[in-house]
């Protein structure tokens, strides 16, 4: 946690010292927008979940370098969400091993309950983005965009 309090700071500190001005695009202050935001909420209100992520830099990746809602489908991410996830609890309860400030909470994901397209969407390339990120691998391979 405190090295992710750091890579915040520094990465706040270096964004700040830009002093070129650069002319935007519309997209390009989106993207930019989206670095400064930290917090990605999705929540599926019909079946009242809903995912909160923390993470700098997830937000910026998941618009700028994941493959587009409708790439995968609802099975395909639901298959791998089963998998990562199955990992990342294991990883949670075995602090001695893997790095406790990387697998802080475990991870209520259950097979066989429909949690909507977005949650495993997004849940799926947070996954992605962690494993590429914290050079980790949650299922032996390696993760695909």
């Amino acid at each position: 946690m405190k090295n992710l309090i750091y890579i915040l700071m520094v990465s706040v500190f270096l964004f700040n010292c830009n002093t070129s001005k650069k002319t935007t695009t519309k997209n390009d202050e989106r993207l930019e927008n989206l670095k400064l935001n930290d917090t990605v909420k999705i929540a599926n209100e019909a079946i009242e979940y809903e995912i909160i992520i923390i993470e700098p830099g997830f937000n910026f990746w998941l618009a700028s370098r994941a493959r587009q809602r409708g790439f995968y489908s609802q099975q395909f991410f639901e298959t791998k969400n089963i998998l990562y996830v199955n990992e990342w609890n294991q990883r949670v309860i075995q602090p001695q091993r893997f790095d406790p400030n990387l697998y802080e909470l475990r991870i209520d994901y259950q097979q066989g309950i429909d949690y909507g397209y977005e949650v495993n969407y997004v849940l799926y390339n947070y996954f992605i983005y962690f494993q590429l990120t914290y050079n980790q691998r949650l299922g032996g391979n390696i993760p695909r965009i």
